[in-house]
């Protein structure tokens, strides 16, 4: 775990992790729950970074059954999904809460909305800067290179920033 920054608190039983614990995960996900044998095994909630969560099963490290829930409180439903259909255009939050004047009230999962620096796409799990094609996380550490594919899909898809934005220094990515 030192070589790639995940935290682990979880009981152990003959030197192997065995128990309730929690792990944390280098991009913030943290999963709360069973272990067995070192990995994921029983009923556990991983809670990510955007404040969704996924709270599931586990066999031998691997999800079986469960349910994710939106940060916004919205469950997802593999079968019989009525959310934003083609008969209902409403967000869930317009259907929770009624539908309200337009504005800040509009805005879904992200509150306030992120500034986006000069020169880069918000690509949601952090800015793509498209002259070195790198993903870099909001604070400013490297993610991943993007490939053709995810290149060209931000740059006609996501929001990119301006360059008026006042006191912003770029810093070049690692």
């Amino acid at each position: 775990m030192e070589y790639t920054g995940s935290k682990l608190v979880a009981e152990e039983t003959n030197e192997r992790l065995e128990g309730k614990g929690t792990y944390v995960f280098p991009t913030g996900t943290r999963y709360e729950g069973e272990f067995w044998d070192g990995m994921f095994h029983g009923k556990g909630t991983l809670f990510f970074a955007n404040g969704s969560m996924y709270k599931g099963e586990w066999v031998e490290g691997t999800a079986v059954k469960g349910v994710y829930t939106f940060s916004d409180g919205l469950n997802f439903e593999e079968e019989d999904w009525d959310y934003c259909d083609g008969y209902d255009r409403r967000y869930y939050t317009e259907i929770k809460d009624g539908l309200k004047p337009a504005g800040r009230s509009q805005l879904t999962n992200v509150l306030p909305p992120r500034i986006v620096p000069p020169d880069v796409y918000d690509c949601g799990d952090g800015f793509y800067h498209a002259e070195t094609r790198v993903v870099m996380d909001y604070n400013n550490k490297f993610l991943r290179n993007a490939d053709d594919d995810e290149h060209e899909w931000i740059v006609n898809n996501c929001r990119k920033g301006w360059d008026e934005f006042v006191g912003y220094k770029p810093q070049p990515p690692i």
